[in-house]
């Protein structure tokens, strides 16, 4: 038997059974180095049927974020991933790969590009027509850059972000006797009956897939779940009485159920929506349908599927309007839900805030977003070794204590045991060298990966969610993505994505993604305080530009070097 048939054989029994992927564990390596091993580890947990949304399609979550262009694509990664050297870099353009270069031990293993079209050809109709020409495939944001984390991802920051709106609205971050009202139990909203009931409150989650309903009981993020309108007010309604924390899904469509609670008068101290509207032709399914049917019409009438979802897009939204005028803190999380609906004509779409400038800016100024490590072992007692180191770490973060005390009871892994916490400048080099440590001692069994979300402080440029009302009006200034890709290249990252689109649509975001390796080595040590501290500080910088005095303050604490200092006099 050849080398190549040898190499074949690896790659279709890692990757050949697009409904049966695993990432591989344990010490044992099946390429060249832990740089490169991290990154094919990633990839396929991304597609593990405990992860993605539609492996076999190669969809992760967000509707269509995709981990690689098609099969054969995967294939092509996986095999040069298999024997990428440790001076070369692969570069992969939209999920596919494209070219291997020489470069040299410290630049990136991997540089991903994923759905970046011309500004005037940024529209849904220009990239639907190069993608139905195998031209192109959307990555979302950590599906296409693999370092998704399933549900968990999200989870961290939407608890962030509950806690954070209960702080300002309430005086007090537990949220115990409030009640929310979201819909989307998707990849990304899926988090939130578990973020919500670890933040204390009652909620619920409105949801037209009864799939996906049931996925959320399987894994511990969903309490309950009925069909029946009243009875899941009535069960919200108890446990808020009570005090009691509780997650409730009810099956039904959003565009129906949200005016129907507004009409009727049942008051939410919260109200959001995560469905992923910000593809309404594969994330939103029409009033009227099932989940089957609606795939039915969006395979043979793809325009009419659009015109009566962005129809019942503006219904919900004017639900939500109804809530806003009745008085509840209603908020935009970020799936650009108020966009498709104003584009349907609801003239005041925009008249509530996004949840970035509504409740996370300030993190954001002083680079504080989310930080997340997967454990490359597989063993769980790896993230458990971190989770208390961390703790001892930092024992004045009360939010991080609390979520660290809270999530390994709460939080069911999916795929590779993974974490997620929310840390800023300074606190984020100093867990990855401590993880690192973790690593060099054989405390942690094997290399850890450490990533983020695309969300970040200072990675995205999206005038409807993170950079959402900017003080300065640069919301839509898109140098600030592409400048932290290029500073994580520079600093060492293992690898480095930008995509375009992400959780908002095409045309509406440019955001970029960096992960690296903490294998043990000195040279992984110094490389881990150059990245982790050069990408928070670019939260710190985007936002000092913008004015912001928070961000002011945070750059004189961390001594960053400011050639020509704001001149606005913040």
């Amino acid at each position: 038997m050849t080398t190549i048939d040898t190499l074949d054989q690896t790659v279709e029994s890692l990757c050949g059974d697009l409904g049966n992927i695993r990432a591989p564990r344990g010490t044992e390596l099946n390429a060249r180095s832990w740089s490169t091993e991290a990154p094919l580890r990633m990839l396929l947990n991304n597609l593990d049927p405990e992860v993605a949304e539609r492996p076999k399609d190669l969809v992760v979550y967000g509707g269509s974020g995709k981990a690689a262009r098609n099969h054969d694509a995967l294939r092509a990664i996986v095999r040069s991933l298999l024997t990428l050297g440790e001076d070369e870099t692969l570069l992969v353009q939209s999920g596919k790969p494209v070219g291997v270069l020489r470069t040299h031990p410290g630049a990136p293993r991997v540089l991903i590009a994923n759905a970046l079209l011309v500004p005037r050809w940024a529209t849904w109709d220009e990239f639907r027509r190069l993608e139905a020409l195998g031209l192109t495939m959307y990555g979302q944001m950590t599906a296409g850059s693999w370092i998704y984390i399933g549900t968990q991802g999200i989870l961290q920051g939407t608890y962030q972000t509950f806690a954070a709106a209960g702080e300002q609205h309430f005086g007090a971050s537990d949220l115990s006797g409030r009640t929310i009202l979201t819909a989307g139990l998707g990849g990304m909203g899926g988090a939130q009956p578990l973020a919500a009931t670890m933040a204390g409150g009652a909620i619920l989650c409105v949801e037209v897939d009864p799939s996906r309903i049931e996925r959320r009981l399987e894994t511990g993020y969903l309490d309950r779940s009925t069909d029946l309108l009243e009875e899941a007010i009535a069960l919200v309604r108890d446990a808020a009485r009570e005090g009691r924390a509780l997650s409730v899904g009810l099956l039904g469509n959003a565009a129906e159920i949200v005016p129907e609670l507004a009409r009727r008068g049942e008051h939410f101290d919260f109200v959001t929506d995560q469905t992923a509207a910000h593809d309404p032709l594969e994330g939103y399914v029409p009033v009227g349908l099932s989940v089957d049917e609606a795939a039915v019409l969006r395979s043979s009438d793809p325009d009419e599927y659009l015109r009566r979802a962005r129809d019942s897009i503006a219904r919900h939204v004017e639900g939500l309007l109804e809530y806003v005028r009745a008085g509840s803190y209603v908020f935009d999380y970020g799936n650009n839900l108020r966009g498709e609906a104003h584009e349907a004509g609801v003239t005041k779409a925009f008249s509530y805030p996004g949840f970035v400038p509504a409740y996370i800016r300030p993190l954001f100024c002083r680079g504080i977003g989310p930080f997340r490590w997967a454990v490359l072992s597989g063993d769980e007692e790896d993230i458990a070794t971190i989770d208390t180191r961390l703790r001892e770490l930092f024992p004045d973060d009360e939010l991080l204590q609390r979520w660290l005390e809270l999530a390994p009871e709460r939080v069911h892994f999916q795929g590779l045991p993974a974490r997620i916490c929310w840390l800023g400048l300074g606190d984020r080099a100093r867990a990855g060298l401590a993880i690192n440590e973790l690593v060099r001692t054989g405390k942690v069994k094997a290399p850890v990966v450490i990533g983020r979300d695309h969300l970040d402080a200072g990675s995205v440029a999206s005038p409807y969610r993170e950079t959402e009302a900017m003080k300065d009006g640069s919301d839509a200034i898109a140098d600030w993505p592409i400048l932290n890709a290029l500073v994580n290249v520079a600093a060492g990252a293992t690898w480095v994505s930008v995509h375009h689109g992400g959780g908002v649509g095409i045309g509406n975001a440019i955001h970029a993604g960096m992960v690296v390796v903490a294998d043990g080595t000195d040279e992984m040590a110094e490389r881990l305080e150059r990245v982790l501290t050069t990408d928070p500080a670019m939260g710190v910088l985007r936002h000092l530009d913008a004015g912001y005095e928070d961000a002011a303050a945070a750059a004189v604490e961390h001594g960053l070097e400011l050639p020509m200092p704001p001149a606005r006099g913040e």
